[in-house]
């Protein structure tokens, strides 16, 4: 019999502040981000129940859907690729945008957030194995990218976000993860941009992650268990 979905909560935060530690990190500075594609909101408040209120979703449909049947207090953050025609259902649904790739899809959110007077906090997502299957800016451009979007006044970059080939072993992911950090720290320098959030790892790589500077792991599987396809 498997473990429970508290069971699996408890087990992963030990296991992100074990790693944490190993990594000489405070493990204050890496958050489980539990992402609940495809999971009815009863298995979302299980969680929530034993405290938790950061979670990830990747289709704006669903998510439309799924927030406003959860309590309020919970920070949303947006994990798939996002198409401009999706960018006022994403504003009005979610906290955090981590998938922002390209400068169009900026542009229509910041005028999305001005007709709703809000600001989003976003990241930009850096296609760090140079996949074609995969959204991301390619690691040369997220220098110019940044420049293009940091006057946009309603949105406020905090960071990257990579999702890196899938390898069996994972310590074949952490050249990417460290690719991240370092394309991270040479912005941070030649821009004078804050940018504490690292956004990277899941399942079953995210201790390699964490070791690489990660500060938010993107957890389902893991947690909530396989899903339906």
């Amino acid at each position: 019999m498997g473990l429970s979905l508290e069971e699996n909560y408890h087990g992963l935060q030990e296991q992100i502040r074990l790693s944490a530690e190993k990594a000489g990190r405070d493990p204050q500075g890496v958050r489980l981000l539990a992402v609940s594609k495809k999971m009815d909101s009863e298995k979302i408040r299980v969680i929530w129940q034993l405290g938790h209120r950061l979670f990830g979703e990747n289709r704006v449909q669903e998510a439309r859907v799924k927030i406003p049947e959860m309590p309020m207090g919970g920070e949303w953050h947006f994990i798939g690729g996002l198409q401009t025609n999706k960018a006022k259902d994403a504003v009005e649904c979610f906290d955090v945008i981590e998938s922002v790739d390209r400068l169009d899809l900026a542009q229509e959110l910041q005028k999305r957030l001005e007709t709703a007077g809000k600001k989003m906090r976003i990241m930009l997502e850096v296609n760090v194995g140079g996949e074609a299957a995969k959204h991301g800016c390619a690691p040369e451009m997220v220098e110019d990218l940044l420049q293009k979007v940091m006057p946009l006044s309603r949105l406020e970059v905090i960071g990257l976000m990579a999702i890196p080939p899938f390898r069996e072993d994972p310590e074949m992911a952490r050249p990417f993860f460290a690719k991240l950090r370092e394309i991270r720290d040479r912005l941070q320098d030649s821009q004078g941009a804050h940018l504490p959030e690292l956004s990277m790892g899941m399942s079953h790589d995210f201790p390699v992650a964490i070791a690489e500077g990660s500060t938010l792991v993107r957890i389902g599987t893991a947690l909530f268990g396989s899903r339906s396809a």
